[in-house]
């Protein structure tokens, strides 16, 4: 299978209703935040998510999360030495064994996410395999997404009781803790995809068809507390599709097309030659 042809820019506009998008574990979980109060969704946060589509659409994921991992591994490395039937193993962070080139080509042609975004493999602390290290640059890049408005946000002081120990005759004691949301905004999010990587890991048309059908579809199964089902969607999505490996205009150039309003309305900046495709969301 031939890798990607042509340059792919694409651009995602997400609606947030009461829920708290990406928490900062250094902030009390409170929704993340730039400076100027601008919400944000981190780009590994969306990597995230989009590895939990692919994998529940039967795709193989190499970065699988622990709620939702399907194998029974406990560590990526061992995940890597025990997928036997690519030819990985043990031997495959052995420089006396087999060539880096060859490891990092088989990687990407069995993991999706690996040809996609890339991995480091960094295994091996004892004999012939001690500090080697696979470095794979993927050509699906992802930004972090910002809000449009600063956003607005709620904490709400909860409270437990309930006992969560002894044999329940005693009531346990409350324990006092908070809540944080934003209770409305429209986030952007930009991404591309290059052709020239995509070269050195195999990743194809095909491949990015498959990440294009998902992207709608972003948040599904990801409800939780913090995000109520329904709280949080793709309201479109935005691809445009390059005539070459090159690209008729940097990214920066057509990212720098699209103005999103508060409302999650938008307008388009014609580009002489380019004409993007508008998925509706889900």
């Amino acid at each position: 299978m031939s890798s990607l042809n042509h340059k792919i820019d694409f651009a995602l506009i997400l609606t947030v209703n009461h829920a708290n998008p990406n928490g900062d574990p250094l902030n009390g979980n409170r929704p993340r935040t730039d400076y100027s109060g601008y919400g944000e969704i981190t780009d590994v946060c969306l990597k995230r998510k989009l590895r939990d589509r692919l994998q529940s659409e039967g795709h193989s994921i190499f970065v699988q999360s622990d709620e939702k991992k399907t194998d029974g591994m406990t560590s990526l490395k061992n995940r890597a030495e025990a997928d036997a039937p690519i030819g990985l193993g043990k031997d495959a962070f052995n420089p006396k064994k087999q060539h880096k080139d060859e490891t990092a080509k088989q990687a990407c042609a069995h993991w999706l996410d690996v040809r996609s975004f890339g991995q480091v493999f960094a295994f091996g602390k004892e004999g012939d395999s001690a500090g080697v290290s696979i470095a794979i640059r993927g050509p699906v890049t992802i930004q972090s997404a910002f809000s449009v408005e600063p956003v607005s946000i709620t904490s709400t002081q909860i409270t437990k009781s309930v006992s969560g120990e002894g044999d329940g005759n005693k009531k346990g004691s409350d324990t006092m803790g908070m809540k944080h949301r934003v209770d409305q905004a429209i986030y952007v999010v930009y991404g591309a995809m290059t052709p020239q990587l995509a070269e050195k890991t195999g990743f194809s048309d095909t491949d990015a068809e498959t990440i294009k059908a998902v992207l709608p579809r972003l948040f599904e199964g990801d409800a939780s507390s913090a995000r109520p089902e329904g709280s949080m969607a793709v309201k479109k999505v935005i691809w445009w599709q390059h005539n070459s490996k090159a690209g008729q205009y940097s990214s920066a150039k057509v990212h720098g097309s699209l103005h999103v309003n508060p409302d999650g309305s938008y307008t388009l900046n014609n580009l002489d030659g380019l004409l993007p495709e508008e998925v509706d969301g889900f």
